[in-house]
């Protein structure tokens, strides 16, 4: 006995008549006898009296539409509810990022989920590139907003925006002009990250393809924040995106200059472990961090960086 018996006997029951239920169904009154047959082979007993002008219930069919009303009531509730559920999104999210982005996006991406999602609860956590690929693999977080590593086979990647990167000097330094050719990087004592951090993977590649070493001076690994403060005091130079520093520039604390020679940026990129059972409505939840970093892109908010197509 399944619900869709349970649903023919209860509209049989209601219409009194086989054959007009069979149509309203669109299936065959053949078909249709079969199943109230099999139905009441199952359960070992009649449950319509037949007649020429209809059918109606006996008192073991009496006695089953009370169990199929409840069945029936129960099953809408359950789709109801669901349906319900699937509207709001799931019930709580835990997303992830490093400071610079974390300062960018959080405060507007918690106001917006917390608009369209009311009854999701948002957990978000600030870390560096190491941590978050750890927390992702550990499933300690449902996704992360980061600039992509180098190797990345276990992680699904939705790619966002590129942002370029900036030579940073403190004022005292002079005239950076226009654009900061990336072979003068090892002439420059620089405030940098040590291994494996992604900007210092990225610097050390960067030298190597000019067969030249970085001129590291002090290694950070604190907060972008504390790197900027070293800069201002005039502990050296470093590499950061206009984003992190766009504050201090405007304010004449700091000067930033774009890479050249090439071009060089770092890809910012929506990622999900690709070990782990999909999470309901996280596609939804994703579309809503690709709008609002959109959205800080195209209002400059996001300092020079390009939106990838």
């Amino acid at each position: 006995m399944n619900s869709d018996q349970m649903t023919l006997f209860l509209r049989v029951a209601a219409t009194g008549n086989l054959s007009r239920t069979a149509m309203e169904t669109g299936i065959s009154q053949s078909a249709f006898s079969r199943r109230i047959s099999a139905l009441e082979k199952e359960l070992h007993t009649r449950l319509f009296h037949r007649s020429g002008r209809g059918v109606r219930l006996t008192q073991s069919g009496e006695r089953l539409e009370k169990y199929a009303i409840q069945v029936s009531a129960l099953l809408d509730t359950a789709t109801r509810e669901m349906s319900e559920s699937l509207r709001q999104g799931p019930s709580s999210i835990i997303i992830a990022a490093p400071p610079t982005i974390a300062r960018l996006i959080f405060g507007t991406l918690g106001k917006t989920l917390k608009r369209d999602y009311p009854g999701i609860r948002v957990h978000f956590k600030e870390g560096l590139g190491g941590d978050i690929q750890e927390w992702l693999g550990t499933g300690e977080i449902d996704a992360a907003v980061v600039y992509l590593p180098p190797h990345h086979p276990s992680l699904k990647v939705d790619l966002l925006i590129r942002d370029s990167m900036h030579f940073v000097a403190p004022m005292s330094f002079g005239p950076i002009g226009d654009s900061f050719p990336v072979e003068r990087l090892a002439d420059v004592p620089l405030v940098m990250p040590t291994w494996p951090n992604g900007l210092r993977i990225l610097a050390d590649t960067l030298m190597a393809s000019h067969s030249r070493t970085l001129n590291v001076s002090m290694e950070c690994d604190a907060s972008v924040g504390i790197t900027k403060q070293l800069v201002m005091e005039g502990c050296g130079c470093t590499i950061l995106s206009m984003a992190s520093v766009q504050d201090e520039v405007m304010r004449g604390l700091l000067q930033a200059a774009p890479l050249a020679h090439p071009d060089v940026y770092r890809d910012v990129a929506i990622v999900t472990p690709k070990n782990r059972p999909p999470i309901l409505k996280l596609r939804q939840i994703i579309e809503t961090v690709r709008e609002v970093i959109f959205a800080l892109v195209k209002n400059g908010l996001w300092g020079n960086a390009t939106i990838v197509r």
